[in-house]
């Protein structure tokens, strides 16, 4: 059964850093494209970042183009989001997907992705 499970959210002060982990179990990382996504209460979730099944190239939001970098480590099926400089507006909740087709330019829509993990809560604040 394919999973994937995030971990290393939680609270942390503006300026501060973070690196999330997503966990994948039941399939070969290696073939599937990786998306991060976040939703903050009352709001749509919204794509921040997106690394290709090669981990030849990734893609982010506007909003954290500089700050964050994903990364992803085939070997231990998990792929990584290391977030710095973080804002207050970076709160919310983090979620990882997978797909088996690689979306491309949509990369960043989480309409491409089937397959979800429950979240990790992030907190930005004083």
């Amino acid at each position: 059964q394919l999973q994937l499970v995030e971990s290393g959210g939680g609270l942390v002060q503006p300026g501060g850093s973070l690196r999330l982990s997503c966990a994948t179990s039941g399939f070969s990382l290696a073939h599937y494209a990786i998306g991060w996504f976040r939703q903050a209460p009352g709001k749509e979730r919204e794509g921040v970042s997106y690394i290709r099944n090669s981990g030849g190239s990734s893609k982010y939001a506007d909003s954290v183009k500089g700050r964050f970098t994903i990364s992803r480590d085939n070997a231990k099926n998990t792929v990584y989001l290391q977030m710095n400089s973080l804002k207050p507006e970076d709160t919310g909740i983090y979620y990882c997907a997978a797909d088996l087709t690689d979306p491309g330019v949509w990369g960043l829509s989480p309409y491409e992705y089937h397959h979800w993990g429950q979240g990790t809560q992030v907190t930005v604040s004083l």
